[in-house]
């Protein structure tokens, strides 16, 4: 302090300081970076959604104007992904996953899942399914497709997706696994509990993921195998013949034969060995059972390898169950789309929209009616000659022009319109074939037998859930053209007002006044109704007991199965015939009211990236060997559905 009593700087040390900041960086300082808790709430929402780190911040520094104008560095945000990550897997991966499904009974009653521990309390297996899948089921589960060719997660587990076909050839979820192994003992377990899941209904057909790409891999591997064939342009052409087009096993036979001797492949190994399998890929042997088509060259591509996760190696068990419940939803919305063109469109078509097509445009999904239409159109090239007739049943020969090879015999019962073909076309597939058509053609039907309307097919196929939805309706949901609306009407107010202060200053005063209003309102409505609660609860204290009937139990409680339990859980023991049968009289003791810690599986190693081996995965010497002990926990299963 000099004389004058002010401060003075008498001396400067360089080496201490630094140059004062520029304003193009002030941004960057520590004191200026945080991501409030509005923030927050919006990365949480984009990471649930599927964006990567990298991308929500991108998104969130466009909708700033900048990255200096968003408030925290790139760093910051990764760093608060990374942690949002770690918090949710806070306690093990696996024992996160679990108690996530324990929390989805909350909000689904309906929602089933299962997963053993073994006898160190560690994840062995684990199904779930929630009640639209279920619901599904019951209507589109004549056909199921079950995939075990994932191990898209950091254990090396074996993911099994069970999928189906619905009503507009898009592909439906049934269920999902994890599995530790390829032994006959984990496939058990989870075809059983998928069955039981479905209050024990058994789907008609399953195909296997080998099954559903074996018509795509044949037709790869005969051209890539065979360098001269490359060269030939008409080998495909005869090649697909074989694989789809033929209808009866003779055509199919002769077709092949002509190809092996055309293209001097008698005698080769690979193609010897198809043929022995052709049982597995040829419609023409394959039309004794219900397939729904997918058998066919377009079908099988569309179902085999059609879950298309987002994951890697690296992919906990969590980020897994939260881009499946993505997928998941990204099909139901696509579903909903084909919902409403199919209420809300008419198909158009080259041919006349009158009879029969008419009645299928009505009828018919868009999809389905395009696979009807393609029947329509052969109906018109075919010929149609009376053999045999007794009483009320014709017999026809019908075949297309100039291919008397393709002949096949329709029969035909005027009294109830019954009409069947050799090449089984409905009873696989479950549309009617053209030789068919062209009977009812014949015969002056504009309108296609009930009987040969199978209801998965239609438009009407999940009109019964459709309108249970409608009418279970959550309360959220009934508001949610309120939020978009009022949404939309601030989103509006905050653009016209951004480039003023003063009407910046007047938003952000009204928005705390409302929300000061909001609070006082909502605090007096609480406390009017905890008031009211007391009264009744007050009330029923003193009423005497009329009745000492426990109530019936919820699916919200757990239940499990086991043969030794592991070390950890105090749940009592229950047999596996106990939890089959568990009703509203079930004891409580019969039942683990508290989720079981569960531990994260030891990761399976496998050579190379993508194989997996046959069998377990760790090699043991030969002979039999007890199984482990495991237990099983989860949801009661449900009581018998009659669909």
């Amino acid at each position: 302090m000099n004389s004058e009593g002010r401060y003075e700087v008498v001396n400067h040390v360089i080496m201490h300081n630094h140059d004062l900041t520029r304003s193009q960086w002030h941004y960057l300082h520590r004191s200026e970076r945080q991501i409030t808790e509005e923030k927050r709430e919006a990365i949480e929402t984009m990471q649930k959604s599927g964006l990567s780190s990298t991308a929500s911040f991108n998104y969130m520094a466009i909708e700033a104007g900048g990255e200096e104008n968003l408030g925290h560095s790139k760093k910051d945000h990764l760093n608060y992904c990374t942690r949002l990550k770690m918090k949710q897997i806070e306690g093990g991966d696996a024992q996160a996953v679990t108690d996530i499904m324990y929390l989805e009974l909350e909000s689904d009653p309906n929602f089933f899942f299962r997963f053993r521990l073994d006898e160190k309390g560690k994840l062995r297996s684990l199904f779930w399914r929630d009640s639209m899948m279920m619901e599904d089921y019951g209507i589109f589960g004549d056909i199921v497709v079950f995939d075990t060719t994932y191990r898209t997660n950091r254990y090396n587990l074996i993911c099994a997706p069970i999928v189906g076909i619905n009503n507009h050839w898009n592909n439906c979820m049934f269920g999902c696994a994890f599995i530790g192994d390829e032994k006959i003992e984990s496939f058990v377990w989870l075809l059983q509990t998928f069955k039981k899941s479905m209050g024990g209904k058994s789907p008609i057909s399953i195909f296997t993921d080998q099954d559903a790409a074996m018509n795509n891999a044949i037709n790869q591997n005969a051209i890539t195998r065979f360098g001269a064939l490359k060269r030939d342009p008409t080998f495909k052409k005869t090649f697909n013949y074989c694989l789809y087009k033929c209808v009866t096993v003779v055509e199919f036979e002769t077709n092949w034969r002509s190809m092996l001797q055309q293209y001097e492949l008698i005698g080769e190994e690979w193609f010897t060995n198809v043929y022995d399998l052709r049982e597995k890929w040829c419609p023409a042997l394959s039309k004794d059972f219900f397939s729904a088509g997918i058998l066919s060259s377009q079908r099988s591509e569309s179902t085999n390898h059609a879950i298309g996760f987002r994951a890697n190696r690296t992919t906990s068990l969590t980020d897994f169950y939260r881009l499946f419940k993505g997928t998941i939803q990204r099909w139901r919305s696509t579903e909903k789309q084909a919902e409403f063109s199919c209420s809300k469109s008419v198909p158009s078509s080259a041919l006349p929209l009158s009879g029969l097509l008419k009645h299928a445009s009505e009828v018919y999904t868009l999809s389905l009616f395009r696979d009807f239409e393609e029947e329509f159109g052969y109906s018109i090239a075919t010929t149609a000659k009376l053999i045999w007739k007794q009483e009320n049943t014709e017999f026809y020969a019908v075949s297309i022009d100039e291919e008397p090879w393709s002949a096949q015999r329709v029969t035909y019962i005027h009294e109830s319109q019954t009409v069947s073909c050799t090449c089984k076309n409905f009873e696989a597939s479950g549309w009617l074939c053209y030789h068919c058509i062209r009977i009812l053609h014949l015969h002056s039907v504009n309108r296609i037998p009930e009987q040969y309307i199978k209801k998965r097919w239609t438009k009407s196929a999940k009109s019964s859930v459709w309108n249970k939805l409608e009418n279970e309706k959550p309360e959220e949901v009934q508001y949610t053209p309120w939020r978009q609306t009022m949404a939309r009407k601030y989103y509006n107010l905050i653009l016209k007002s951004q480039s003023n202060e003063e009407t910046r200053t007047l938003m952000e005063d009204g928005y705390a006044a409302s929300v000061s209003l909001v609070d006082e309102l909502l605090a007096s409505l609480n406390l009017s109704n905890t008031d009211d609660a007391s009264t009744t609860e007050t009330s029923a204290t003193a009423a005497p007991e009329t009745s000492a009937t426990a109530a019936p139990e919820t699916n919200a409680t757990a239940a499990y199965e086991t043969n030794s339990a592991p070390a950890g859980t105090h749940a009592t023991t229950t047999s596996d015939t106990s939890v089959q049968q568990a009703t509203s009289s079930e004891p409580a003791t019969n039942t683990a009211t508290e989720p079981p810690m569960v531990l994260d599986p030891e990761r399976c190693t496998t050579k190379g990236r993508n194989k997996r081996p046959r069998g377990p995965f760790v090699k043991k010497k030969k002979g039999k060997t007890a199984a482990p002990p495991t237990a099983d926990f989860g949801t009661i299963t449900p009581n018998l559905r009659l669909f």
